[in-house]
């Protein structure tokens, strides 16, 4: 199979699909890969190492000819026009907040498989996992930054010192996002509050962490409260292939402390914070009712090195099996099924055709 790799052209997103390295594998594979030339500047990779993989360097129009797209981000309206019947693209595509881009692959008969929706049997995303494992560190190293008082912050220090308590921060959501938030924020010694619905995980984070962490159950009053005695939210709840709920109310948020900051992470599924609307890495906050906001919908992007490797290593292995087997690989193999959002002119994934209020249509029909 043909797979094409084009640059990234979503406002300063610095990733590329795939390292040379995963080049080299899907080559020695016997598949050929075409890169756009310039696509892993951003990440510090150079259209030689590409071509010494074993790909060809060509133009936008060339990567999208390919068999197989793979990207990093899902395409943009510029890009709708490379669509077509029969398209096999791989990439994060989180359809739930995007109905134009969902409705053109319908109608274009393209196959869309999202890394963000595989699933092995016990629950986890392994695609995902990288990214999330970025998002919530990064969540708290911005959400550290902007309570800088020349930022618009509290003046903060989320570690505090001696004599002075830490900065109080509450990370909604424990799963990858927020454990790795939680990690993080622990490690500068702030007083952290996790907040999540599945009792067995909360537990867990008890045991793990021997009190250190303040641990709730998620429950409205709950969470306005814990939001309301923070200096930093963070924003780490997510539904494979769904919208995020909303559980931080603008009211809640007028509750807030003026100065404190919230970083919500499931901004790309639509966010989990009813004032929260999507920022760039160029504008990434902006304050209401006196709260920053930073909802960048890209975070991993701005540490672009560390990511795509990490990204290559967790999606190479499904690139593989896409390009030997194409679509109807996902017969044999559960967790890819689950990846597959649209094919034959359908919507395949049950959470993303719920977002639209449809039926979703069973794999083995739209194949």
């Amino acid at each position: 199979m043909l797979l094409g790799v084009p640059k990234e052209i979503k406002t300063e997103e610095y990733r590329v699909a795939m390292v040379p390295a995963g080049v080299r594998e899907v080559v020695a594979a016997g598949h050929q890969v075409r890169v756009e030339a310039g696509a892993g500047l951003g990440a510090g990779i150079s259209d030689e190492a590409y071509a010494l993989a074993g790909a060809q360097l060509t133009d936008a129009a060339g990567a999208w000819e390919a068999q197989m797209v793979v990207k990093v981000k899902e395409p943009l309206p510029s890009e709708y026009g490379f669509f077509r019947p029969g398209l096999l693209l791989y990439t994060y595509l989180h359809l739930a907040a995007q109905p134009e881009l969902t409705r053109r692959l319908v109608q274009d008969r393209v196959q869309a498989v999202a890394y963000e929706t595989i699933q092995l049997p016990d629950g986890s995303l392994p695609l995902l996992v990288p990214m999330s494992e970025v998002a919530g560190r990064m969540a708290v190293q911005a959400g550290a930054h902007y309570l800088e008082r020349p930022q618009g912050g509290r003046g903060v220090l989320l570690g505090g010192v001696p004599g002075v308590r830490p900065g109080r921060v509450t990370i909604l959501g424990a799963g990858v996002v927020g454990h790795a938030a939680l990690k993080m924020a622990l490690g500068l010694r702030a007083r952290v509050t996790a907040i999540d619905r599945s009792q067995p995980r909360l537990s867990y984070l008890d045991d793990l962490y021997g009190g250190r962490v303040t641990t709730l159950y998620s429950l409205p009053d709950t969470v306005a409260a814990a939001c309301a005695d923070s200096d930093l939210v963070i924003g780490a709840v997510l539904v494979a292939g769904a919208k995020s709920p909303q559980l931080v109310s603008e009211d809640t948020v007028r509750s807030m402390e003026q100065g404190t900051v919230i970083v919500d992470v499931a901004i790309d599924q639509g966010g989990c914070v009813a004032t929260m609307r999507p920022t760039t890495h160029s504008d990434p906050v902006y304050t209401m009712h006196g709260v920053i906001h930073y909802g960048v919908a890209n975070i991993p992007g701005a540490v672009s090195r560390t990511s795509t490797f990490a990204l290559t290593n967790a999606t190479v292995h499904y690139a593989l099996v896409l390009a030997q087997g194409g679509l109807a690989a996902a017969r044999l193999d559960p967790a890819l099924a689950l990846g597959v959002n649209v094919a034959g002119g359908c919507i395949v994934h049950p959470a993303v055709a719920q977002a639209f209020g449809e039926k979703a249509t069973p794999l083995s029909q739209a194949l």
